[in-house]
């Protein structure tokens, strides 16, 4: 499949620089149906049973997914592995978002990178290499609003645009997001809103006001991490206005100081309730994540060989080509491929690819990749490329 250079643009004042090394492109001759039906989602995406979904078949849709943080809430996994490739219930974190926006109808994909960016740029080449995608750098971490204005190069004229941060998983009602005649956000209630973007609503329940980590909230309905903005040219000139004026929230330039904004000139937001929202971004939450994921039904691994004197306890996910041997692994337990465990115990927890254990016992831990640890009995959050003995 062809490829082109998209020009360089670097921005004088916070030194952006935007790039695409390479766009994959349909071919005019595949017809959406044809290109859906090739791409479809990896092994266990995340989709509500009996739930139909009818994409926008009047706008070209294009989704943003920043992928830039640096997870600093689960160093020191992410010091060498960036939190949206981190593996949950089977699978990195980023391929829920791009596997559920493929079902939606989204048919280019930019992804703001930063952060070990090398690493998610060659996941999502492998693993989609028919995507339609290009890759933007986001050479400082400025905030959520500054990521998606790195991007504004390849987002201006855009019809609709989906933005869905990287490290966001959630069940909802997608069909309705899909056909709302206004822009439109995912939102649910929390029982401490002073960690998110939070919105207000009038005596009608419609948006009135969204405000970052609010010190004193007015409202428990957070923002997500997942947006349908209709009005591209509007955000866009939205977040370069508060980039000018130096509005900040938390030192940050947030999106949704953006949205406000947005709100300020009118424009109609509309707030859709997900059913569920699956925090990934402490280690803790990761592991519920984790757990609750593979209790759904086409999560876990059902068709497994036998391993030599071991007991599998269901729910678990397990790649390929692991070598498992005089273990005891589950329930929760999800781990990557070609990892070996020999004489251990391992439940509630997250294994990397290529790690190797021996003679432990682990219960909630997350284990990085290549990582090696022989005789222990505790709970770990381990990166990558390490290796503990504890004989």
């Amino acid at each position: 499949m062809g490829g082109r250079t998209h020009p360089c643009v670097t921005d004088k004042q916070f030194g952006q620089m935007i790039y695409s090394p390479t766009i994959s492109t349909i071919h005019p001759a595949i017809q959406p149906s044809t290109y859906f039906n090739k791409m479809k989602p990896e092994k266990h995406s995340l989709l509500p049973i009996n739930v139909k979904f009818t994409p926008h078949i009047n706008a070209i849709m294009k989704a943003i997914i920043p992928v830039a943080g640096a997870g600093t809430q689960l160093r020191p996994l992410t010091y060498t592995q960036p939190k949206p490739l981190i593996p949950v219930a089977g699978k990195p974190i980023i391929s829920f978002i791009v596997d559920r926006l493929l079902m939606l109808g989204v048919e280019e994909f930019i992804f703001v990178i930063g952060y070990l960016g090398d690493k998610i740029k060659e996941y999502i080449e492998q693993h989609y290499p028919d995507l339609n995608k290009q890759f933007v750098l986001q050479e400082h971490r400025l905030g959520t609003g500054h990521a998606i204005w790195s991007a504004r190069e390849v987002l201006r004229g855009a019809d609709e645009l989906f933005i869905f941060f990287g490290d966001t998983i959630v069940e909802m009602d997608f069909d309705e997001m899909i056909h709302s005649p206004t822009s439109c956000f995912a939102v649910k209630k929390v029982a401490e809103p002073r960690g998110f973007g939070i919105v207000e609503f009038d005596p009608q329940d419609k948006v009135k006001r969204v405000v970052e980590k609010p010190k004193i909230p007015m409202s428990n309905m957070a923002m997500v991490g997942l947006y349908k903005i209709r009005e591209v040219d509007a955000l866009l000139a939205a977040l370069e206005h508060n980039i000018a004026q130096g509005i900040r929230s938390e030192s940050e330039f947030a999106l949704t100081d953006g949205l406000m904004r947005m709100i300020e000139q009118g424009i109609p937001f509309k707030a859709i309730q997900v059913n569920n929202w699956y925090d990934c971004g402490k280690k803790e939450t990761l592991l519920e994540t984790n757990a609750l994921l593979l209790d759904k039904a086409g999560y876990a691994s059902s068709h497994l060989p036998e391993y030599d004197n071991s007991i599998i306890i269901q729910p678990v996910s397990i790649g390929k080509d692991c070598r498992i041997s005089n273990a005891i692994i589950g329930p929760h337990v999800t781990i990557g491929y070609n990892a070996r465990i020999e004489s251990s115990i391992v439940k509630e927890s997250i294994i990397g690819n290529y790690a190797s254990l021996n003679e432990v016992v682990l219960k909630n831990s997350v284990i990085g990749n290549d990582t090696s640890i022989t005789g222990f009995r505790q709970s770990l959050n381990i990166g990558d490329n390490t290796e503990i003995d504890f004989r």
